[in-house]
């Protein structure tokens, strides 16, 4: 049952980035910074998986979950930045423009990066994209401390 589990884990983080390259690719939507930090752990967690299978051990479904808790946990950040609850960073979101000189003004417009962190391009049943990926990865999270739970129990 744990390796069923850890395979259902990594091949969750598996197709959650294989989904952010289809929607980036065949979809068309470049990706923001923050699109970009969500994927990080979940290549981790594919990773991870395949440690895991290959030699087992109880450390590894806890890293598994800590890499999906952090990219969910930065699918919350980036849900909060969609929608206007706190700012993000200052290279992907924008912001009033003021006391700029039009010089100014124009080199913020050619440097500023193509796809913002508070624009949602996509959404379904009125969640964007990095609330699904928040969502789903919690539920991976769960899956690899289940993978960890059972490990203990074999130990014991």
């Amino acid at each position: 049952m744990q390796r069923i589990l850890i395979v259902i884990a990594a091949l969750g983080s598996a197709g959650l980035l294989l989904g952010a390259l289809g929607f980036q690719y065949l979809g068309d939507m470049a990706p923001c910074k923050m699109c970009y930090w969500q994927r990080y752990p979940h290549a981790a967690a594919v990773g991870i998986g395949g440690l895991a299978l290959l030699f087992g051990g109880a450390l590894l479904p806890w890293l598994g979950a800590l890499a999906a808790l952090t990219t969910a946990g930065i699918g919350v950040y980036h849900t909060g930045v969609e929608r206007g609850f706190w700012e993000g960073p200052t290279t992907c979101t924008s912001g009033p423009v003021t006391d700029l000189t039009p010089q100014q003004l124009m080199e913020q417009i050619m440097t500023a990066p193509l796809a913002r962190c508070d624009e949602v391009p996509w959404e379904m049943f009125t969640l964007s994209m990095a609330s699904w990926n928040a969502i789903a990865s919690f539920g991976l999270a769960a899956v690899w401390i289940a993978v960890a739970n059972h490990a203990r129990k074999g130990r014991g």
